[in-house]
């Protein structure tokens, strides 16, 4: 380092020392908008603080309207429901009545029907055996042909309202459907489960048995 009259010297001394100076205004202006910006970008990205019991208690007063008024909604179409069952089991309980009705005037009428078909059948059963009363020997003959006509008679008025003879005579083939077998022989004559005799007719309405033939079954 050189020496100078006892003086040490830097370099720059020359220039003029730099001094702190106070900011200027447009310096401040500066500082203060960036200092505002930092501040709202803090506010938004600052979580949003949870609602007060002020706000809560207003919402819950705003759904209380809006849930009488759906529980008045329910009432009503529970009542109207109601009433349509109501209609509606009445209705189904009135047809109940008249259709038992109709099955017992539908009853009744055949009832009617088939009892004034055999009146006659009945009447000429009474003039048979009044006439048997006073049979001799002579009019045995015309008793027999009265109480056969008695007969042709009642199986008409059954074949009118539907109701046939089962066909079956000796040797008609077994049918447990159709007949009702009480007794069992042995007979060369005939084959196996065939008829042997009849000992009471069977009756049929459509493909309804009324009654059984009873036979006697052979082999």
């Amino acid at each position: 380092m050189a020496e100078n009259d006892g003086k040490e010297i830097f370099f720059g001394m020359d220039e003029e020392p730099v001094k702190d100076e106070p900011l200027t205004a447009g310096a401040e202006d500066a500082a203060k908008a960036d200092a505002e910006a930092a501040e709202g970008s803090a506010k938004e990205e600052a979580p949003a603080t949870p609602e007060g019991p002020a706000q809560a208690e207003d919402e819950e007063e705003d759904e209380a309207p809006d849930a009488a008024g759906d529980a008045a909604e329910l009432a009503k179409e529970l009542e109207e429901e109601k009433k349509r069952y109501l209609y509606l089991y009445a209705e189904y309980d009135n047809y109940r009545k008249r259709t038992q009705k109709e099955k017992e005037a539908l009853y009744s009428d055949a009832v009617a029907k088939v009892t004034g078909e055999f009146l006659g059948v009945l009447d000429n059963i009474d003039r048979a055996i009044d006439s048997s009363k006073k049979a001799d020997e002579g009019s045995i003959d015309a008793v027999i042909q009265g109480i056969e006509m008695v007969g042709k008679q009642a199986g008409e008025i059954l074949a009118k309202i539907g109701v046939e003879e089962i066909p079956v005579e000796r040797g008609t083939k077994f049918d447990p459907n159709l007949h009702e077998a009480v007794m069992h022989i042995e007979d060369d004559e005939l084959g196996e489960q065939e008829v042997a005799s009849v000992f009471q007719k069977g009756y049929i309405y459509k493909e309804r048995v009324v009654r059984h033939a009873v036979v006697q079954v052979a082999n």
